[in-house]
């Protein structure tokens, strides 16, 4: 099992990997908000999710060390309730596995569940990329009933 460390503030972000992040979109002139959108979702609470970085193109960019099973599970809720939004990783290393002694990988969960991925920096063509999602305000409203919760009879 991983021992979980949280990682350390770096200035107004979370981690260095969020740092590291925000410098290469600065140094590419690539416009962005930093935990500046709140998108409503469900599980069996009403909940909020902040996205680490949100591009001028409405690409969602979260950035993990660490990508615990709360985070996966938080995620594939996310999709099938915002099926519109375009939320990608950036690892520190995609090949670490999702537990110890686990065959799945970042990546692989990635792709089994259809998201884009990569490791350390983002993708030049992922600046260039057209969203046709267009998040103008600092919050994306829950639609809808989750398919999960029990009904109450």
């Amino acid at each position: 099992m991983h021992s979980y460390v949280k990682p350390k503030k770096v200035g107004i972000y979370r981690s260095s990997s969020e740092k590291r992040v925000s410098k290469q979109l600065k140094k590419n002139n690539i416009k962005f908000t930093y935990e500046k959108v709140k998108i409503e979702w469900e599980d069996l609470y009403y909940r909020k999710y902040t996205p680490d970085f949100i591009l001028e193109n409405n690409i969602i960019i979260e950035v993990k060390g660490y990508f615990k099973v709360s985070d996966r599970r938080k995620q594939l809720y996310i999709k099938e309730q915002n099926p519109d939004l375009d939320i990608r990783f950036v690892f520190d290393n995609s090949k670490a596995k999702i537990y110890k002694g686990s065959k799945t990988t970042y990546a692989s969960w990635c792709t089994k569940y259809g998201f884009l991925y990569c490791d350390l920096e983002i993708p030049k063509e992922w600046f260039k990329e057209k969203n046709k999602l267009n998040i103008k305000n600092n919050i994306i409203l829950f639609k809808g009933i989750n398919p999960r919760r029990r009904k109450n009879v």
